[in-house]
């Protein structure tokens, strides 16, 4: 019984169950139903508002671009109304332009018109005066006696006189007013400048005297087989020179530190007594020591008494050095102050650098210091020294263009230049070797009787002067002048001379008669 009512229970429960989930089934069907509909429903509410929506929204669209087209529309019409008036207006203006045109062409065919027969008519003209400037070629023919080739040989010889003529009076009055002008000026600054710097100038030679107490001193110098005298000449590298003379022995050499080192050497030995090579070597050190302090000391003093600062010691040691150097008979050391205060003085009346052409004048030379020592001549090595101790590039240019190697291309320079050469000239300043001397006068005569119609030179005033005979019949008035030139640009291209030389053309005609 239990078992049937469990079983009852059970189905009872599935029937329970099974009606349940039908009658849920059905439920949520219809639930679900009613929502889809309703879901429906407001879609369809949806979709109609957004039709609306749409419609209004399509509607403004249209609206807005018709009122854009019309815009657009209007402004393009303007724009083509515009054009179509510029377009008018340029059409208006080529047409012009075109009538312009044909107006001047028209014009022009006129002109070429009457130009051609203007043309044609000054051709026509033309062989007319040919014809009539023939006739009158073989008139003046046949009335002068000439050719034609003759007559012009006649004129350019008379057109030749004429221009020798002409030309000898331009270059004369050239010449006259550049001397008024230049010559005047040029004058009053180098007489200035030199008489406001007067120096002294003393010769001086390749050796030097060492006077003795008496004459048993020359033995003792010479010493025991002559290792005293041996000792002295290997170490000062100069030659003694004992002989007959009383009382004196000669130092000689060409190297002036030397020498001076040797005779101060001797006389230190002298005054000692104690003479032996030992003692030789001793005074030998002692001297030189006091000539470098000497030379020091000189350097120093010049380049005070030039009034030049900044110079390196080393160019000071060599200016000192210059002291014992002579040129031509000229202490280089005095001719460098020397040719320092020419140019300064001059330089002060131009309104040029002052400082600089003293300090370019004071070491100009100073190569002369090393020329011995170094390879080259006594520009180079003094351009090379001053590059090394950093002097400024315009007084190196004014070393290296003072004696005219290179173009002086600064005031500087070319007062330098004129320094230099009135140092030298001065009256006195230099020695020249007589056979140099001689030479350069046979050289002036001949570069002056080289010319056409010269007779006779002769050089004089200690060849300042060349003074020239010329043929009357070969060289006219006018054109001595011409010669004169010629000349004196010849000696100054092949002849070295200090100053200037005066070229003296002298022309002399005579006419001889008798009377019988």
């Amino acid at each position: 019984m239990q078992s049937i009512e469990i079983i009852i229970a059970v189905i009872a429960a599935v029937a329970a169950l099974a009606a349940g989930f039908f009658l849920g089934q059905t439920y949520r069907k219809k639930t679900s139903e009613s929502k889809i509909g309703s879901a429906t429903q407001q879609a369809k509410h949806i979709i109609s508002e957004a039709i609306n929506q749409a419609e209004s929204r399509k509607k403004e669209a249209i609206l807005e671009a018709k009122d854009e087209i019309h815009k657009q529309r209007t402004e393009t019409e303007r724009e083509m109304r515009e054009r179509r008036t510029e377009v008018q207006r340029q059409e208006r203006r080529i047409i012009q332009k075109e009538e312009a045109l044909d107006r001047k062409t028209e014009n022009l065919e006129k002109k070429e018109e009457i130009l051609s027969g203007k043309i044609k008519n000054a051709e026509d003209r033309l062989v007319e005066i040919e014809s009539i400037k023939k006739g009158q070629f073989d008139m003046l023919e046949r009335i002068s006696g000439f050719t034609k080739e003759q007559a012009k040989d006649y004129l350019l010889k008379s057109l030749e006189s004429d221009l020798t003529h002409e030309k000898a009076v331009k270059i004369m009055d050239f010449q006259q007013k550049t001397k008024e002008e230049s010559e005047t000026l040029a004058r009053e600054i180098i007489s200035t400048a030199i008489q406001r710097c007067a120096a002294d100038h003393a010769a001086e030679a390749t050796v030097s005297v060492v006077n003795l107490p008496n004459d048993e001193m020359k033995g003792r110098i010479i010493g025991r087989e002559g290792r005293n005298i041996r000792t002295l000449e290997t170490i000062t590298g100069v030659d003694l020179i004992i002989d007959d003379t009383p009382e004196a022995i000669t130092v000689s050499s060409f190297d002036p530190v030397r020498r001076e080192i040797a005779r101060l050497t001797l006389e230190k030995l002298i005054s000692d007594g104690r003479i032996h090579p030992a003692r030789v070597e001793e005074m030998f050190d002692k001297s030189t020591r006091e000539v470098e302090a000497t030379i020091k000391q000189t350097g120093e003093h010049a380049v005070i008494d030039a009034g030049v600062n900044g110079i390196h010691p080393e160019i000071v040691k060599l200016l000192g050095k210059l002291k014992y150097r002579t040129s031509f008979g000229q202490n280089v050391l005095n001719h460098s102050l020397e040719v320092s205060y020419i140019a300064g003085l001059m330089a002060a009346e131009i309104g040029a650098d002052v400082k600089s052409a003293k300090r370019a004048g004071l070491l100009h030379d100073i190569g002369k210091a090393l020329d011995h020592e170094m390879d080259g001549s006594h520009i180079e090595i003094g351009v090379e020294f001053a590059k090394k101790y950093k002097e400024n590039d315009q007084i190196v240019h004014a070393i290296h263009a003072h004696h005219g190697d290179v173009e002086a291309k600064t005031i500087v320079a070319c007062l330098v230049q004129a320094a230099d050469a009135i140092s030298a000239a001065r009256p006195g300043a230099r020695r020249e070797n007589v056979q140099n001397y001689i030479k350069r006068l046979e050289k002036l005569e001949e570069i002056a009787t080289s010319f056409d119609g010269v007779e006779r030179s002769f050089a004089i005033q200690a060849g300042r002067e060349i003074r020239i005979m010329v043929k009357p019949d070969i060289v006219s008035d006018d054109k001595m002048v011409l010669v004169a030139r010629d000349i004196a640009k010849k000696i100054e291209n092949e002849l070295d001379y200090p100053g200037q030389v005066k070229v003296n053309i002298i022309r002399e005609s005579r006419a001889v008669d008798y009377a019988k």
